[in-house]
């Protein structure tokens, strides 16, 4: 342990740029504890504190411009891939786009500090068509924040951890054993826990070409589209007759769904991982006929069956669409407005 404290004294520069940057590119490896013992040693005067800042803060904006600029040019095929790599598959792009769609731009600096979102960002950023300019100004404030406020932490705890590390140094490799085996085991049932819900699901879910034959058929499950209202905009094209409402909004308004009908849940997010999530919440409330739809909407696009635009204003909000009735029929058990025409 203390041959580690003396490496980061000499090389603190260099080794604070790579722990920040590993871990902004998604490697699961926190840098926090890196920035903390920076912070304790430029408490302690044995490291140059600004020095500390900078370097930490380049090595973010360096990974995030390298997702920015993947994002931009491969769009939503960046996104998938981090989706399936991903600990979190459910958080994955979901929680990201409502940052953005709740803060803005503001979302970018809000991300550094939240597991998982600060990979997602930039990609996202950069397919939502956002300038360079403008990114890199958020992301390089949120950069020194996010570095800053884990070194100040350091400083201002600089005698608490300093007893810390001479306790891990006294255990000598135990410690490094121990931390290693924490690790291993949170990746593990990360690991676990995401195969576990995509075996549940598995044999529940639809084909493309099963929905399609249902409605060519005549019948009528309710269709609903959980993506988010910032993807929504980017792509306003729904499943013909299909429902938008957020996974929030679900959760909220699931006494509004149909016991009495098939309903289909779709998403763009890898491996239907989402539709699974909210599948399992309506199962558990009651609604058992539900399943996700296998590919979500790209698997319906490349089969060319029926889309619809949704019209969407520059403010998201939900307006969830319904195909229209006549004036006679009785009214849906879902009531939502209709937004829709026909493509």
């Amino acid at each position: 342990m203390n041959e580690a404290i003396e490496f980061l004294v000499r090389h603190g520069a260099a080794v604070l740029f790579a722990a920040v940057f590993i871990e902004q590119m998604g490697v699961p490896l926190p840098a926090t504890p890196w920035l903390l013992a920076a912070g304790a040693l430029a408490g302690a005067g044995k490291m140059n504190g600004v020095v500390a800042l900078g370097a930490a803060a380049f090595g973010s904006v360096v990974a995030d411009f390298i997702w920015f600029y993947l994002g931009r040019h491969y769009g939503n095929r960046v996104l998938n891939l981090l989706c399936r790599i991903s600990l979190e598959p459910d958080s994955c792009v979901r929680r990201t786009q409502d940052v953005f769609t709740r803060y803005g731009m503001r979302g970018v600096v809000a991300a550094k500090f939240i597991p998982g979102l600060s990979t997602l960002a930039p990609p996202l950023a950069g397919s939502s068509g956002v300038s360079a300019a403008r990114f890199f100004s958020f992301d390089g404030a949120g950069s020194l924040l996010y570095a800053g406020a884990f070194i100040l932490v350091g400083v201002l705890f600089s005698h608490q951890l300093e007893q810390v590390i001479d306790a891990l140094a006294s255990l000598g490799g135990s410690a490094v054993a121990l931390v290693a085996g924490l690790v291993a085991l949170y990746i593990a049932y990360k690991f676990f826990q995401r195969h576990r819900l995509l075996r549940e699901l598995r044999m529940a879910r639809i084909s493309v070409d099963e929905l399609h034959q249902k409605l060519q058929a005549g019948e009528d499950p309710l269709i609903l589209d959980l993506r988010s209202h910032s993807e929504l905009e980017l792509n306003p094209s729904l499943i013909r007759g299909a429902l938008h409402m957020t996974m929030d909004e679900v959760e909220h308004r699931q006494l509004e769904i149909p016991r009495d009908r098939d309903i289909v849940l779709y998403c763009s997010c890898p491996n239907e991982v989402s539709s699974a999530r909210i599948a399992l919440l309506l199962h558990h409330k009651g609604i058992s006929r539900v399943r996700p739809l296998l590919g979500g909407i790209d698997a319906w696009r490349e089969r060319n069956y029926p889309l619809e635009v949704r019209e969407t204003t520059a403010t998201p909000s939900f307006q969830s669409p319904v195909a229209p009735q006549d004036p006679g029929s009785a009214p849906a058990p879902i009531k939502l407005e209709s937004e829709q025409e026909r493509v």
